[in-house]
């Protein structure tokens, strides 16, 4: 998995122009680009995440791809599949993979507590690659080249690789907004790449015949056999950032939010059953009006549920924002009160900023800043359609029964860890006791402290990394 900035300009809101960021997760074995997302510069961990989840689970036809873009026009055999795995059906002819180790740059997205918790809940094993060594990825930085070549030339607003590729006015040229970029791109996964020969594809069987990623894959299964992972809504919320911090009388603070809600009330001031006594926390740096919280429910199988925690101020604000507006908003306003008084003035502060980049007034500054927030919560929703479509996660503005938007969110990202109370940042392990993963409440009652697990110092993938 990498990132990069596509050279292709795309068109934001208020006529902001500027590259988006790319993020691709690539099989060496089959060459396939399992998932990609396309995002206002800045890619977070949660970004990384949804690449992992999308990877494993089918990707849906859109509707205005042509019929021949289907799994079952295509060379993967699609029968045999479907019978094991239902979600196939309606599927594009993109494989289905699901890794077993993943291997990284040291970029910041990639090496964040968030990450590494999102990949061990899925069970996933991360390999970060030497520092500054790019043939340790070499496969993945020739497909960016690849797309580069064979894709981004050919869009409108193609800023090349140099300036001495770069036409009078690239930025004149875009035309796209983000999420059309993003839809010509999937559309060209699928029938551009997936079904292109590689000459370093060969069958031992056929070593003279170059194969294309989809028939690789093909081949593969055969062999390696297909398991089908079902991500359900909880497992969705545990790919999310987490933080680690008490429930106090006026609820959970995170970066100068306050999220409350009547659910908390048993829990105020209480600990939680694990080692640390902290609550584990997700939420979404694209959309921060709502946490989730995992509280203890001995009547569930997993032995906890997540709760919806609304930020105190979200009816205030209601255009889309992110943690970056956020902590725009934060550098621009000074604090002259109290705690509780300078929250409402950054809400306030955090409207006029919104509704002025709409009307078309403010400063460039501003105008950028309002433009990223509105394509990355509209990425996050466009993201969240593999989900909604195979049942895994309720779309935005689904409500529960005490009226609460589902729709997750939150404030910091990646850099801290192993933070406690207000504002602490964990990767969803204290004391070492393990908070997240698909098995994490089985063992965990409400009255039963967490097992500690035994230290394992046999391999370090990081120290591994430095030896390469």
């Amino acid at each position: 998995m990498d990132s990069t900035m596509l050279d292709v300009f795309v068109v934001l809101d208020d006529g902001v122009v500027e590259r988006p960021e790319l993020t691709i997760a690539l099989d060496v074995a089959t060459r396939s680009i399992c998932a990609a997302v396309l995002r206002p510069k800045g890619t977070r961990s949660v970004d990384a995440a949804q690449l992992l989840a999308q990877m494993m689970v089918p990707a849906p036809m859109r509707p205005d791809w042509p019929e021949a873009l289907a799994m079952e026009r295509s060379v993967i055999p699609y029968e045999r599949l479907q019978s094991v795995d239902a979600r196939l059906e309606g599927a594009a002819a993109r494989p289905v993979i699901t890794p077993q180790t993943v291997v990284v740059d040291q970029g910041k997205v990639f090496i964040s507590s968030s990450f590494v918790a999102a990949c061990g809940s899925l069970g996933i094993s991360l390999q970060p690659a030497p520092p500054g060594n790019g043939p340790a990825k070499g496969q993945v930085e020739r497909t960016f080249s690849s797309i580069n070549t064979l894709f981004a030339q050919h869009v409108a607003g193609y800023t090349g690789s140099h300036t001495g590729e770069r036409g009078r006015d690239a930025e004149g040229e875009a035309v796209w907004t983000l999420a059309q970029l993003d839809d010509l791109l999937q559309e060209w996964i699928v029938c551009g790449w997936q079904e292109r020969e590689h000459d370093g594809l060969r069958h031992p069987m056929m070593p003279r015949r170059a194969l294309s990623p989809n028939e690789m894959w093909a081949a593969l299964i055969a062999v390696c056999g297909y398991v089908p992972v079902p991500l359900g809504r909880e497992d969705y919320i545990e790919l999310m950032p987490v933080k680690r911090q008490k429930i106090n009388d006026y609820g959970i603070r995170i970066d100068y939010r306050t999220y409350d809600h009547k659910i908390l009330n048993p829990y105020r001031g209480e600990s939680s059953p694990t080692a640390d006594g902290l609550w584990e926390i997700h939420y979404n740096p694209h959309a921060p009006g709502q946490v989730w919280i995992r509280l203890p429910k001995p009547d569930q199988p997993r032995g906890y549920g997540w709760e919806a925690v609304p930020w105190i101020h979200r009816t205030l604000v209601t255009a889309p924002f992110t943690d970056f507006t956020w902590q725009h908003i934060r550098r621009t306003v000074a604090q002259r009160g109290s705690r509780l008084s300078h929250e409402h003035d950054l809400a306030l502060a955090l409207r006029e900023l919104l509704e002025r980049a709409a009307a078309g007034h403010g400063t460039r500054r501003e105008k950028v800043v309002a433009a990223r927030a509105r394509a990355g919560a509209a990425a996050n929703e466009d993201g969240a359609v593999w989900g909604i479509l195979y049942g895994q996660q309720p779309p935005a503005g689904v409500l529960e029964p005490d009226g609460e938007d589902v729709f997750a969110d939150d404030g910091e990202d990646e850099d801290a860890c192993d933070g406690a109370g207000d504002g602490g940042v964990g990767t969803g392990r204290a004391d070492g006791a393990l908070l997240s993963g698909p098995s994490a409440g089985l063992a965990q009652e409400a009255d039963t402290p967490a097992p500690v697990p035994p230290r394992v110092t046999v391999y370090d993938p990081a120290e591994e990394s430095l030896r390469w």
